[in-house]
């Protein structure tokens, strides 16, 4: 029936005017027994006319034919009801207009939505091969907007948000210029770029445009605008939760973004879920290549345009050129890179900068086949350049330190730049350094390859540092001597003192630190100071079969002193660009701790440039050693976990209330967490930790650092802190030991992290599956049960609702205390590509298990064991 109503749009012939009659008759037949269809669905037989609409169920979406301004020609839309003019969000016909008002929208007798004008020639189809649609299917419009072909059973069920999974057809897998919340766009690299949406002409025709809004699939991703001649703009990155390129994301949390787990087939999906379902939203590419994204106010009833883009000159692809820096508030806007001279200096003058910059210096690498990575101070150089939205054409590879990144990146002579995302992913370029912006907020950091020769390209302010802190140098060495010569006596008691604040001195000239002057008001003992050449000879001059492992700042050596004792020796990268003040920290804080939960701190060594910490060694390495690997787990029985849950909260009791230093560790991680020769916990690696007044209870920081997937909303996406941090990272840890899986590269084809899967387990009733089949016999049940919903209040979004460490203590260790009902997660800790992603309602029910245990289900007012300051300060 479809071939015959289309003939190719060709009149019919002598031959089928047998056909003709049959047609005619049935849209004789269709006319007298359809309707005006105002419902949500079109079923065969029924006709949407122009005049007629469809309306969603909610009535915020309609459908049906409209017009442009200054144009008679017809095309069947889809647009928001509510607001007050059409801004259509889908075109079905945008190629094939109708030209007067007597098209109609109906179902094909092989189960096609097709367009019709009043010769009954077919216009539009939605092209389905008749085999795989059955010819009673019927058309739903959604409350998200989505126009939907399936089959009649199924209608009713189509009325949901989003992708519909049962479709045999949908307009959101076919979209026009406008992306929706609820919307797939499909991310393969094997694919290639997805040119998604497609701008309308011009501001009053709607078929196909110059420009087009997609992915570009190369991980990390991002979204780009191309034009005619190429890119316009891009978004940069995706980091997990925003696009790091758009700044004005940072830490808000109306962005929804998500990139959903890999398919067989190695496709991933971007979608976006509002956090207000009510709210009208959009994302747009325009005719004149810009990216809109449009809010809808019902309250005033007007339109919001929230942001453009591009919405500066800086934001324009690649605006300086190779090798440079667009700097909206700079003048002139584009400079070359540190290192870098323009290519043509007349025309740069001139302020044409598109030939952009090339090296002063030729590099090292590739020049002369003598030099090597470790060839001294000949083989090229990195400088760190901050705040930037990183170059386009990234290559992508897992690392968990820096260092791999800048060796990696110095063994492949094409490598120009590289940038290490701390926990998660090194990006390197081979390219040429392009479409780089300034940021004077947030940005990412940028290491480019200059050659070893190229003079030092510090400012001003740092030569001077350094000039001072040259002559401060020399000062305190001759002060030094002389004390050493005049004190000989006092030798020891002085020794610690000096040499912190000779390295304090010119370490903190740019700004104090804060934790040091903290620390010193509490006071406390003196830490023994090793000398170099007893770690050398401890650690057999620190060789390989010594190594423990490579921590976040350098490796650690296990050695032996004379006396017999076994340490662990924590030596700080010479090339850790972030580890000195960490390095101050752990000194400053470890020092004044005593807790049988916590490492101990035995002394720390300086020597030149080599920084370490000597700890207390611990035989069984980390908590990682074993809960991840399968032939190890086994021997952690549900006794020991328990065991190790417990004892690592109260370590955390003691830092946030019982210590003498109110103190917030910031990257609490199954890694960090060593175990004595009786598997004892031990809480270690205090570089990050925090020290809070009496009075502070929240603070902020524009430098986030810690572990993705431990890290909680508001300190990975605000840089707000507070002790409720730690319950987060915390609930992660519990979930993450119970359970024998890693928050971070946790998969299933339901939920994208362990958090989002344990609560869904717990709320189905189903929660022992979370538990480590290999001790999953042996674990009391009613202990498991409360473990986990523990652990799923700690990791609650919000940092109000999680109990603070004081109630977790009492929670695991109370067999009488009720426990509240977590809430559903709805934001994730940032990790690999993860988002924000939505969880339905709970079911009401806590722990539905045997009778005689319902006393642990309940909500917060039954805490009848709690005392009420816990309470109060748990509503805090």
């Amino acid at each position: 029936m479809l071939e015959a109503f289309g003939n190719g749009g060709m009149p019919f012939t002598g031959k089928n005017r047998a056909s003709l009659f049959l047609i005619s008759l049935f849209f004789m037949w269709s006319s007298l027994f359809s309707y005006s269809c105002t419902a949500n669905s079109l079923s065969q037989g029924q006709l949407v006319r122009d005049g007629e609409t469809m309306v969603s169920r909610s009535g915020k979406i309609e459908l049906g034919f409209f017009r442009t301004e200054n144009s008679s020609l017809r095309y069947v839309g889809i647009w928001y009801r509510k607001i007050s003019f059409k801004t259509c969000v889908w075109v079905a016909n945008r190629d094939s207009p109708v030209s007067d008002e007597s098209g109609v929208l109906t179902i094909s007798s092989d189960g096609n939505l097709m367009v019709l004008d009043g010769d009954h020639r077919l216009v539009w189809s939605s092209g389905i091969n008749s085999t795989s649609v059955p010819t009673n299917s019927t058309a739903v419009l959604t409350d998200a907007g989505n126009l939907v072909l399936l089959a009649k059973a199924d209608a009713d069920t189509a009325s949901a948000d989003g992708h519909v999974s049962n479709a045999y057809w949908q307009s959101f897998e076919h979209p026009t210029d406008t992306f929706l919340p609820g919307m797939r766009v499909r991310v393969n690299s094997a694919a290639g770029e997805n040119h998604a949406f497609r701008s309308w002409r011009s501001l009053n025709d709607p078929s196909p445009g110059n420009y087009s809004m997609g992915i570009d699939p190369r991980l990390p991703p991002q979204i780009v605008i191309w034009g005619q001649s190429g890119r316009e703009w891009r978004s940069g990155h995706w980091n997990g939760v925003v696009f790091t390129g758009m700044p004005n994301m940072i830490g808000n949390f109306q962005y929804g973004f998500r990139l959903s787990t890999p398919e067989e087939d190695g496709s991933m999906y971007f979608t976006y879920t509002p956090s207000n379902r009510s709210n009208l939203l959009m994302f747009r590419v325009l005719w004149n290549g810009m990216g809109e994204e449009l809010g809808w106010d019902e309250t005033n009833n007007e339109s919001t345009v929230l942001q453009k883009q591009p919405a500066k000159e800086c934001d324009v692809y690649n605006k300086c050129g190779d090798f440079a820096i667009c700097n909206e508030m700079g003048s002139p806007k584009c400079s070359c890179m540190e290192g870098f001279i323009p290519k043509s200096p007349d025309q740069w003058k001139r302020g044409n900068w598109s030939m952009g910059c090339t090296w002063k210096t030729r590099l090292q690498c590739g020049n002369n086949s003598s030099i090597s990575v470790g060839d001294g101070g000949r083989m090229d150089r990195f400088l760190k350049l901050d705040g930037l939205k990183l170059p386009d054409f990234a290559d992508y590879f897992s690392a968990t330190i820096g260092d791999e990144c800048e060796v990696k990146c110095l063994e492949n002579c094409s490598c120009k730049a590289y940038a290490f995302v701390r926990g998660t992913w090194c990006m390197m370029w081979s390219k040429n350094l392009i479409d780089v912006e300034h940021f004077t907020e947030g940005g990412m950091t940028l290491q480019i390859r200059l050659a070893n020769s190229e003079p030092g390209t510090e400012s001003k302010i740092s030569n001077l540092r350094m000039i001072v802190c040259a002559f401060v140098g020399v000062f305190v060495s001759g002060i030094t001597v002389f004390l050493l010569w005049r004190f000989k006596d006092n030798l020891k008691g002085f020794l610690f003192d000096d040499i912190v604040k000779s390295e304090e001195l010119c370490l903190d000239l740019s700004g104090p630190d804060g934790l040091a002057s903290d620390a010193e008001q509490v006071g406390g003992p003196h830490i023994p100071v090793f000398d170099f050449s007893s770690i050398e000879a401890a650690t057999n001059v620190f060789s390989e079969e010594n190594k423990l492992g490579l921590g976040g700042f350098g490796p650690v050596y296990k050695g032996k002193l004379l006396g017999g004792q076994e340490i662990a020796v924590k030596r700080l990268s010479r090339k850790s660009s972030q580890g000195v003040e960490e390095f101050k920290n752990e000194v400053m804080v470890i020092a004044r701790l005593q807790h049988r939960n916590l490492v101990r701190l035995l002394g720390f060594c300086i020597q030149g440039e080599d920084k370490m910490l000597v700890y207390e060694y611990m035989p069984n390495r980390s908590l990682d050693y074993f809960i991840f690997d399968p032939a190890k787990r086994a021997q952690l029985n549900w006794k020991k976990r328990l065991e190790i849950i417990e004892g690592i909260a109260r370590g955390i009791l003691y830092l946030h209330r019982d210590s003498r230093l109110r103190i917030i560790h910031r990257d609490l991680k199954v890694s960090n967490i060593l175990l004595d020769e009786e598997m004892n916990p031990k809480i270690s690696d205090f570089g990050m930790a925090r020290i809070f007044g009496g009075n502070e209870n929240e603070a902020s920081t524009n430098r986030v650092v810690g572990t993705y997937g431990y890290m909680s909303p508001e300190y990975a996406m605000e840089g707000l802190f507070s002790f409720k941090s730690d319950v987060y990272s915390f609930g992660v840890l519990l979930l993450e030991i119970i359970s024998g899986e890693k928050n971070i590269g946790f998969r299933t084809p339901e939920h994208s992290n362990l958090i989002s899967h344990a609560w869904h387990h717990w709320n189905e009733g189903k929660a022992m599956e979370l538990i480590d089949p290999c001790i999953r016999d042996m674990c009391y049940v009613d202990e498991a049960l409360r473990c986990i919903q523990v652990g799923l209040l700690c990791v609650q979004d919000s940092a109000r609702d999680r109990p603070l460490m004081s109630s977790v203590v009492l929670l695991l260790e109370s067999e009488t205390a009720g426990l509240p009902l977590p809430k559903p997660p709805r934001l994730t800790s940032i990790g690999g590509f993860l988002g924000s992603y939505s969880l339905g309602e709970p079911t009401g029910l806590s722990i539905p298990i045997q009778p005689s245990l319902t006393s642990i289900t309940g909500s917060k007012d039954t805490y009848s064991s709690f005392e009420s300051q816990e309470i109060e300060s748990w509503n805090s």
